[in-house]
């Protein structure tokens, strides 16, 4: 199963939980748990403010009902978003180019760049040799000549061989050169757990990369926030390693038909709540809101937030949600050894400690290679009923 980590500290108890006994609906007031990973709170206008702390024993799934899911909108899948955003710089920003394996005629190996050659040419779309380390470091060197290349590795773990290029010059030359140079340069790819890929091609290398000074890290869930993730890095002036999941590439969306662009920097509120915050990301996200119905249904309010910014994190946000809770649960799919959820556990411990009543419980995959059989593989992945155990114990 996966691992479980307690991070030692010392604990204030002044903040007891109670939760509420199993309760009929009343009129006026409504909570619906949606199927795009939010929980909203109806409360006619007339309702008290206090009904607003009551819990319903049954979520409902239905449609999604916020700003990215507009009826003026259009559906887009996960890779259609991707690709959208992309089209839309490109067509803005005559600087921005796209290079990689394959992404050309063929359009990609997840069809991100489906298109994308016949409108631009070849020389904005550049189809490159199979050598990662190479062109990676010619986008980095394009990037530094104003240019703001798109660099799509065919599967992040084939990054690997870029790493020295990412590591020494990707994050480092701006401030080696003594700010001369600046690296707007976006580093984009599929990553993570797919089913059966084998260890190769599962590999989440989120890790790998935290630890370079002056890269920033953004994880995309949705299609609403593909997009403007993808638009958000195409404009930065700092390196960006864009990082998506090849199980949500086919997630469909209704988005915006309005422009928009995303903050870097910035986790997403996805269920309000008061009992305990859940801290997540990517492909994640869904197996928390799939266990966010069953805490529901326990008489639990979980707190659920899309952290998004691997690096930096916002504080502000997941900080505003700890002063709330007072739990903390983190569930990723990263490794569990000097994983995402350990920087984020030792961030909380070290600015919101005093705040915390239990200790930090973060969930995350085993350190072992993906194996290739499906059900060894669930085994090294977080399940929901995991996180249904791990938020009945951080709740006691």
């Amino acid at each position: 199963m996966a691992t479980l980590f307690h991070p030692t500290a010392a604990f204030s108890t002044s903040h007891k939980l109670h939760i509420p006994s199993p309760i009929s609906v009343r009129k006026g007031q409504i909570f619906v748990v949606r199927s795009d990973a939010r929980m909203n709170n109806l409360i006619s206008r007339g309702a008290h403010k206090s009904q607003t702390q009551r819990l319903l024993t049954n979520a409902v799934a239905t449609k999604a009902d916020n700003s990215s899911s507009s009826k003026t909108g259009h559906e887009l899948l996960l890779f259609e978003a991707l690709q959208e955003g992309l089209e839309e710089e490109m067509e803005r920003d005559p600087r921005v180019c796209v290079m990689g394996e394959d992404v050309g005629h063929y359009g990609g190996s997840y069809k991100v760049t489906k298109g994308l050659a016949p409108k631009f040419g070849d020389l904005r779309v550049l189809d490159t040799p199979i050598a990662e380390n190479a062109f990676t470091g010619m986008g980095i060197g394009a990037a530094m000549t104003g240019l703001r290349p798109v660099v799509e590795g065919m599967n992040m773990g084939f990054l690997l061989l870029a790493f020295n290029q990412i590591s020494n010059n990707c994050g480092m030359l701006h401030y080696t050169s003594g700010g001369q140079f600046k690296i707007p340069i976006v580093i984009r790819g599929p990553g993570g757990v797919g089913r059966q890929l084998g260890a190769e091609h599962s590999q989440r290398l989120e890790s790998y990369f935290q630890s370079i000074p002056g890269i920033q890290m953004v994880a995309c869930s949705t299609p609403y926030n593909a997009k403007g993730l993808m638009k958000a890095a195409i404009r930065s002036e700092n390196p960006v390693i864009l990082f998506e999941h090849v199980l949500l590439y086919n997630l469909k969306e209704r988005i915006p038909d309005e422009e928009y662009v995303l903050s870097l920097e910035e986790a997403e509120m996805v269920r309000p709540g008061e009992h305990v915050t859940i801290l997540t990301y990517s492909r994640m996200r869904y197996h928390v809101m799939q266990a966010a119905k069953t805490l529901v249904n326990k008489g639990y309010d979980p707190e659920v937030i899309d952290i998004r910014s691997l690096k930096p994190f916002d504080l502000y946000t997941i900080g505003n949600s700890v002063k709330k809770t007072h739990r903390v649960l983190i569930v990723e799919e990263c490794m569990r050894t000097g994983g995402i959820g350990a920087s984020l556990t030792a961030a909380i411990t070290e600015n919101f400690n005093d705040y915390l009543d239990a200790p930090i419980i973060c969930l995350s995959s085993q350190d072992v290679p993906t194996p290739y059989a499906g059900t060894l593989e669930e085994w090294t992945v977080v399940q929901p009923a995991q996180i249904v155990t791990a938020v009945e114990q951080l709740c006691q």
